[in-house]
């Protein structure tokens, strides 16, 4: 009669034990589960992966924002506008520093300056291709094309300025076209914030320069 309470206790602590045990080992198993995910999704350190939205976008809009940085180049040499000019080297500055934030975005990221995959892949089966204002084929939205170039280099004054500024319009609308592609792609905070203002900013100076092509002569 004196050993039953023994064995009792024992029995109830070895429950709580196994109790306890299967605890831990679905708590590992959670975190191993949440560690796979992670990897899966993001890669080491939960940062994209070399194929993912983010990286495309960091990549493809670096390369979107070099054109609009020469095209503002070629047009501060030829134009007699101030506001032109003044215009052109806000574009200059504002897109050369996001550049340098998407390439520093991938040096942090573990990832390589170029990808393996072709422009605009991140985008999947949405993306068709563009055409360029000249009517040449561009994976990217917006880029003006060799002939563009070519004729934006050639001409001065009020005719440089019409050109830049119809390409420009094109060029801008496909930047926020390709922002609203990865905002619709990613929760990055850092990815997220600048897409917003690129989006913000282009959209702006959409309006500014339309404006400034109606009133050319």
């Amino acid at each position: 009669m004196t050993e039953a309470p023994t064995q009792d206790l024992t029995t109830s602590s070895r429950s709580r034990a196994e109790v306890v045990g299967l605890s831990v080992l679905l708590g590992v198993m959670c975190l191993l589960a949440g560690l796979v995910l992670g990897w899966t999704m993001f890669g080491r350190g939960g940062f994209p992966l070399d194929g993912s939205a983010e990286a495309g976008f960091s990549r493809d809009m670096q390369t979107h924002h070099g054109q609009a940085v020469q095209m503002s180049l070629l047009i501060a040499e030829r134009t007699e506008d101030p506001d032109v000019r003044t215009l052109a080297n806000d574009i200059m500055t504002s897109q050369q520093g996001q550049a340098g934030r998407m390439s520093g975005w991938l040096e942090v990221w573990g990832l390589s300056p170029t990808g393996s995959e072709p422009p605009m892949a991140w985008m999947g089966s949405d993306h068709h291709g563009a055409t360029s204002p000249a009517g040449e084929s561009d994976a990217m939205p917006g880029m003006a094309s060799v002939t563009d170039i070519a004729n934006l280099t050639a001409a001065r004054g009020v005719d440089a300025d019409r050109i830049f500024l119809s390409l420009m319009i094109a060029h801008h609308r496909g930047g926020v076209e390709m922002a609203d592609d990865v905002l619709a792609r990613s929760d990055r905070t850092e990815v997220v914030t600048l897409a917003r203002a690129m989006k913000s900013a282009q959209t702006s100076e959409i309006a500014v320069m339309e404006q400034m092509l109606a009133a050319k002569p």
